[in-house]
């Protein structure tokens, strides 16, 4: 059998976001289970790009509503990632520094969803399964069944993930002419709630739909940003499988990114040479509990929340308790937590920006993890913490409900609350302080979760039986 993912993210090649991380993972554990999985990402001017070879394999010319792109198809020759990887370049489209962002976004996704299938018209031979990933690959499903030009590729199954259903991509009918050539009177597949919606469309038309955590699809029912009937109409096609980590890459016991790699056997002194490099770094006491946050810095991740989390827990706690930030997006957050170090002093630092070994190296040095999230499909921090033996504090929401039981309850092993809310958080953390004041209970739980199974070897199989049952 053999899989095509197609992705406006790939790890390590362009990553914003858990999409990225499950596109750079799933695909090589595929590999391993002995299904054929390829990946066809945008060619953006990344490092990845400069520091590989690629090989050209097709060169091509589209259309663009009235304009003309030419777009080539390069192969990464090394095979570094464990699975092909291609990229669709199309100057003066996907030729940018950034993945999102731009004002033709619309324009930049569409036309590599149709340089995508025209590459595929000219494969000798065809894919069994498309995997398409979130809106900016959601035209797919719909070209295949109701595209002229693409007749020939209608047998091939098509599958949609959802990875965040609050982003959908929709656009005004005004530019239904950059669409390639459809069967017309199927134009309903493409509306929702009056605009074209690339992500419902997929959801119309692929075979099979699923999310990345079982909680997450049950929630969708009710909570999807205008989505919530079509999604209870579809429910019978859809499931949840929830993600898992690439335990290679995340693994405190080979970790090049940290200053001093560790097992559960000596997590105690592991963490504790880890936490003196990253308090010397920002100017905290290593001698205290130390709560991070990892992520984007915006309303969905509760990030708005976190000066008034700061601010209340070091007023209820004084000189107990030490908080490091690292993260962007909303500028107004950003603001407020540069603000918020002139009150909390020697308490708490922020990293504005994305530092892909900083992260590892607070995985590895920190207690505690916050994740307040409003909204958390599936959420892989809260696993990369646990593999680290850094106990996340996590709203019971989405894939955080699915992989975290809260201590107090039977075989529990982290923190959870109900509400995104500074009382629900400030709570919860004061139960991780009187956690680390009891010593042997919280190493107890420190290698409990340094020991959870939460590698991709399952749900790359469960991804398998999903492709088979298309046939």
């Amino acid at each position: 059998m053999e899989i095509l993912h197609v992705s406006a993210e790939c790890y390590p090649v362009a990553k914003v976001g858990g999409l990225g991380d499950v596109v750079g993972a799933l695909p090589k554990y595929q590999q391993q289970a002995g299904t054929i999985a390829k990946v066809v990402m945008p060619a953006y001017q990344t490092r990845f790009r400069e520091a590989h070879s690629f090989e050209l394999v097709h060169q091509g010319g589209l259309w663009l509503g009235h304009a003309w792109f030419h777009f080539n198809v390069w192969k990464e020759v090394s095979n570094v990632l464990g699975f092909d990887l291609y990229q669709v370049d199309i100057p003066g489209l996907l030729d940018t520094p950034g993945v999102y962002g731009y004002p033709n976004d619309t324009e930049r996704f569409l036309a590599f969803q149709i340089a995508v299938l025209d590459w595929l018209n000219e494969w000798q031979h065809q894919p069994d399964v498309i995997h398409c990933h979130d809106h900016h690959t959601g035209f797919i499903p719909f070209l295949l069944l109701y595209g002229y030009k693409y007749s020939r590729l209608r047998d091939i199954g098509t599958v949609l993930t959802i990875h965040n259903a609050q982003y959908q991509g929709q656009f005004g009918w005004d530019k239904l002419y950059l669409i390639p050539s459809f069967d017309l009177w199927k134009s309903g597949m493409l509306d929702w709630n009056g605009a074209i919606n690339p992500l419902a469309a997929a959801v119309k038309c692929a075979w099979k739909v699923n999310t990345v955590s079982p909680s997450y699809m049950e929630e969708l029912i009710n909570h999807a940003n205008g989505l919530e009937s079509l999604l209870s109409t579809e429910r019978g096609k859809a499931m949840g499988i929830l993600n898992g980590i690439d335990d290679k890459v995340w693994n405190p016991a080979t970790d090049a990114m940290i200053s001093d790699m560790y097992t559960e056997k000596d997590v105690a002194a592991g963490k504790k040479a880890n936490k003196l490099k990253l308090c010397e770094a920002f100017g905290l006491n290593p001698e205290l509990p130390l709560f991070v946050f990892i992520g984007r810095l915006v309303g969905d991740k509760g990030a708005d929340l976190l000066p008034e989390i700061i601010g209340r827990s070091l007023h209820e706690h004084p000189n107990a308790l030490n908080f490091l930030i690292l993260g962007s997006g909303d500028p107004h957050v950003e603001w407020m937590l540069e603000q918020a170090k002139q009150y909390a002093g020697e308490h708490f630092n922020v990293y504005i920006g994305y530092n892909e070994t900083l992260s590892h190296q607070m995985y590895a040095g920190a207690d505690f993890l916050l994740m307040p999230s409003r909204v958390e499909p599936c959420g892989l921090n809260q696993m990369y913490a646990m593999r680290y033996g850094t106990i996340p504090i996590v709203r019971a929401t989405g894939g955080l409900r699915d992989t975290v039981t809260d201590f107090g309850d039977a075989g529990g092993f982290g923190i959870r609350f109900m509400q995104a809310s500074v009382a629900d958080v400030c709570h919860a953390i004061s139960r991780a302080l009187e956690l680390h004041d009891s010593k042997t209970k919280f190493s107890k739980i420190r290698k409990t979760v340094m020991q959870l199974d939460h590698s991709w070897d399952k749900a790359a199989q469960h991804y398998i039986d999903l492709y088979t049952s298309l046939k």
